[in-house]
């Protein structure tokens, strides 16, 4: 029988799974930073984790229709960034930007495995009768 560890983590584990995806998808804007016409993409992490799925009723007749749209293992499609100041060549990366979001990622990553240390611990705690 399989142990359900959801009410003890809450959304801490779907917290971990989706600022490491966010960490790949700003890394990536990152790698692309010269290339021309490349547009900065982010996910919305309150969006994904409320569960908020607002999307409008839409209907491809043909499989190219939607194709750039890309789809994050969450569900939500990637979104383009705002751009601060667009390059001429049409690449929508600011590195500064890029660079201060996976610092902050980066960050809260961490606080998430920190939680979650202390989930367990309290968990091996109680199992332990201390």
């Amino acid at each position: 029988m399989p142990i359900d560890f959801q009410p003890v983590l809450g959304n801490h584990e779907l917290a971990l799974r989706v600022r490491s995806y966010r960490a790949e998808v700003i890394a990536g804007n990152l790698a692309n930073a010269d290339t021309p016409g490349y547009k900065a993409r982010d996910i919305d992490f309150r969006q994904i984790l409320e569960g908020e799925r607002e999307r409008l009723p839409m209907r491809a007749t043909d499989p190219a229709h939607l194709s750039t749209l890309a789809a994050t293992p969450f569900g939500e499609a990637l979104k383009y960034r705002v751009p601060t100041q667009p390059s001429l060549d049409g690449n929508t990366v600011d590195p500064s930007l890029e660079q201060a979001a996976y610092g902050e990622n980066a960050v809260r990553y961490q606080a998430t495995l920190r939680f979650l240390g202390g989930k367990f611990k309290g968990l091996m705690t109680a199992i332990r009768g201390e």
